[in-house]
């Protein structure tokens, strides 16, 4: 698997404005940022960035090696602070309107970060950058895969006795070859019975199976991936019954070589096949994207129109976990911009 540059040849004069359901906090730290983090807490990240100022990594292994050292670097509830801010500041400038944020509590615990102390420091940068930069976001709890079932307990535990305004979803990531997804059935009710939004990712590394096994497990209302779902038929009908929505991050899947270029990735085929799909940079430094960049490729190798653009943005809104009078406002301010919605 090789790393693939994915930031695209050229820009188009235009985007509606962009909304994005699948990002993860520590995957948002700049090369940059991760090395200023580092030295404010006396980490070494040599292993991790290179003399390019880049992330080391090439293959998918190397990648998450490379994820997780440089969240050595995060320690400290002002790192979750200014990671936060920084991302969503950055992405407002670029045309975002609405974030979510996968956010695992596992990392911080790891570092003597309470929960609470975590997920209030990442709530006060999105309040700052809603203030400052007009970007609504919202806070979805990861629980590992590869932790276990008894972690992802604790995870939906966590999230539902320390309830935050801002804390709408619940996810699960990881290494999608370990465990089966029925071992988490008990997590997902609990997170579903407390009122949370439900996705997992599946179908990215793993195949149409991985997408099918979750579905028929989890009460998920939305699948982080599940672009190999164009491997099988029946899964892709089983995700329009369901009526799923799928979070899509081309510039990740041909980053890690799921795909190997922008013209053979299945967005096209997915959309017209009817699935309500929506795009996302996932770990967007890691990848060379940004969620401007998947809305730009959209276009120029699959061959979006702005109709298409605009419905896409709609469909991350309509299937977001926030409540309905937040959509109705995020909606108008689509509207305001394109007249096609």
């Amino acid at each position: 698997m090789m790393h693939k540059q994915s930031r695209p040849q050229s820009r188009l004069l235009s985007l509606p404005p962009l909304a994005e359901l699948h990002c993860h906090l520590e995957g948002t730290v700049t090369p940059e940022l991760a090395l200023m983090l580092a030295e404010r807490n006396g980490v070494c990240l040599a292993d991790v960035v290179g003399d390019n100022g880049r992330y080391r990594w090439t293959t998918f292994l190397e990648f998450l090696a490379a994820y997780d050292g440089m969240t050595e670097a995060i320690c400290t509830e002002q790192d979750l602070y200014d990671i936060t801010y920084a991302y969503y500041a950055n992405m407002a400038q670029r045309g975002l309107i609405y974030g979510e944020m996968f956010v695992s509590p596992q990392h911080g615990l790891n570092r003597g970060l309470s929960y609470a102390a975590q997920i209030g420091a990442i709530a006060d940068a999105m309040y700052s950058a809603e203030a400052d930069h007009g970007v609504v976001t919202r806070i979805i709890i990861t629980c590992v895969r590869n932790y276990g079932a008894e972690h992802a307990e604790e995870m939906a535990r966590l999230a539902l006795q320390n309830p935050h305004p801002l804390v709408t979803g619940f996810g699960m990531a990881g290494d999608e070859a370990c465990g089966d997804p029925a071992d988490f059935t008990r997590a997902f009710k609990y997170a579903a019975d407390g009122g949370l939004g439900l996705t997992a990712h599946a179908g990215e590394v793993m195949g149409a199976e991985n997408v099918r096994a979750t579905l028929e497990a989890l009460p998920v209302d939305r699948i982080g991936h599940g672009v190999r779902a164009i491997e099988d038929e029946g899964v892709l009908d089983l995700l329009m019954d369901r009526n799923i929505v799928m979070e899509v991050c081309p510039g990740s899947n041909i980053a890690l070589g799921v795909f190997p270029d922008h013209q053979s990735h299945p967005l096209r085929r997915l959309m017209d096949r009817g699935l309500s799909v929506t795009l996302n940079s996932d770990d967007p430094p890691f990848f060379d994207t940004t969620i401007e960049d998947e809305y730009n490729n959209a276009a120029l190798y699959q061959g979006c129109t702005d109709a298409e653009l605009a419905h896409i943005t709609r469909s991350a809104i309509m299937a977001a976990f926030c409540d309905d009078k937040t959509k109705t406002v995020l909606l108008d301010r689509l509207r305001k911009h394109v007249k096609i919605i």
